[in-house]
Formats: C-alpha cells, sequence, structure tokens
C-alpha cells in the first residue's frame, strides 16, 4: 500500500490489491491507451485527465469504467482490467475508486461528450504533469504514475 497527500493535502490511501477498501466503489479512473498512445480527455473545468467517473444506480464499476470511456472520449473498449483501488479522505467525504486499464480498439464521433471536450491522445505523458497547468488535479498526485508502474509490471512491457 502507497499512502500520500493528493493535489488537495487529502490523505490518499492506493493498494494494488483485490479491492481492499471496499466491493462496491462508487467512483472510477480508466487508464487508457489507443494504438499505443494515451487516450485522455479535456475535461471543460480541469484540464487532461484520464477518463473517469462516478457508478450509476445498477451497474458495476466495470460497467461504469466501460461507459465513462465512451462517453468522454468516443472510445470503444477492447479490454479492461482492473488495476487496484484507491481511498480518498477528504474533508466533506471518503471516496473509494477503481483504478483500471483499457485497451480501445476505436475511437466514435461523438455530438457530446458530456462535461469534457472529447478524446486526446498523447505519446507520452509529461514528466512535469505536478505543475504543468493543462492537466488536471487528478493528474497531480501519486495514482497515475504509480498505477502505470503497475501496469508496466504486470501488463504489459511499455
Amino acid at each position: 500500500m502507497h499512502t500520500f497527500r493528493d493535489y488537495y493535502k487529502n490523505l490518499v490511501t492506493l493498494s494494488f490489491e483485490d479491492h481492499p477498501f471496499s466491493e462496491q466503489p462508487k467512483h472510477i479512473l480508466v487508464i487508457c491507451e489507443y494504438n499505443g498512445e494515451w487516450l485522455l480527455t479535456k475535461h471543460s473545468d480541469r484540464g487532461l485527465e484520464f477518463p473517469g467517473g462516478k457508478v450509476e444506480p445498477g451497474e458495476t464499476a466495470k460497467q461504469a469504467a466501460v461507459r465513462e470511456v465512451h462517453e468522454e472520449t468516443g472510445g470503444i473498449v477492447n479490454a479492461i482490467q482492473y488495476i487496484g483501488q484507491y481511498v480518498v479522505e477528504g474533508k466533506a467525504e471518503t471516496v473509494f475508486k477503481n483504478v483500471y486499464y483499457a485497451t480501445i480498439t476505436r475511437l466514435e464521433t461523438q455530438s457530446t461528450y458530456f462535461e469534457t471536450e472529447g478524446p486526446v491522445l498523447r505519446k507520452e505523458l509529461p514528466k512535469d504533469m505536478k505543475v504543468d497547468q493543462n492537466f488536471s488535479f487528478i493528474m497531480k498526485d501519486e495514482i497515475v504514475p504509480r498505477s502505470i508502474e503497475q501496469i508496466t509490471r504486470t501488463i504489459k512491457s511499455i
């Protein structure tokens, strides 16, 4: 387990074990690749980030992950795998979030990408995301880099 403070100084604990904090988390984050590039979305307020969001009533976290990828990027998920889970102990609430890794087969153009501006492809993620104003706060703590390390170790060799 890894414990650290996020962008807003909340206590975060990340684990790559099987659902260590909640069997039914209400939030998801999906690290996506499409044709060898990272697939992000541009949130209208927060900036560049991987797709993610809330689990809706009646759906599993994995179903929510597939739905959010499509809604925010137009991406059609080829394969999706659970990577880990983290808990954010915020000032107002505690949030449990699953992290997934997905490969995308194609991108469909959509009339709306909901609260985002659609897909953004990047060959590499910059080393300075913590200070890059183009990136969302979601990309500025240890979740994304540690999850990518886990993906590299357990799923693929980048």
